[in-house]
């Protein structure tokens, strides 16, 4: 189960539930494998409407593997997410959310 407190995000890959989290980590390589200059510059390219399929793909990897999942982007492109392109846009989304809220 995830726990939004902790900022996990749940998703179902190819028939198996996973925990999505965006640690510093997984920050880093997601800066890093979009060419980002910063933490801002980051959310600032999510929250545009230029949003590409291949930022949600990248978000969603950094976060399963900032969750402990051993894989790459490039499994994510023939796997099964359950609830298909909506359910990973809005896993990404909720991701960026839960990792830059500010404690309440």
């Amino acid at each position: 189960m995830a726990n939004p407190h902790a900022g996990e995000v749940a998703l179902t890959v190819d028939g198996t539930r996973r925990v999505a989290r965006l640690t510093l980590g997984a920050l880093a390589e997601l800066e890093a494998r979009l060419g980002a200059e910063s933490l801002a510059d980051l959310v600032a390219r999510f929250e545009g409407d230029a949003l590409r399929a291949r930022d949600v793909l990248e978000l969603v990897a950094a976060g399963l593997r900032g969750g402990g999942w051993p894989g790459d982007v490039r499994d994510l492109v023939s796997a099964d997410i359950e609830g298909g392109p909506l359910a990973a846009a809005r896993a990404a989304a909720e991701l960026l959310v839960l990792a830059f809220r500010t404690p309440a």
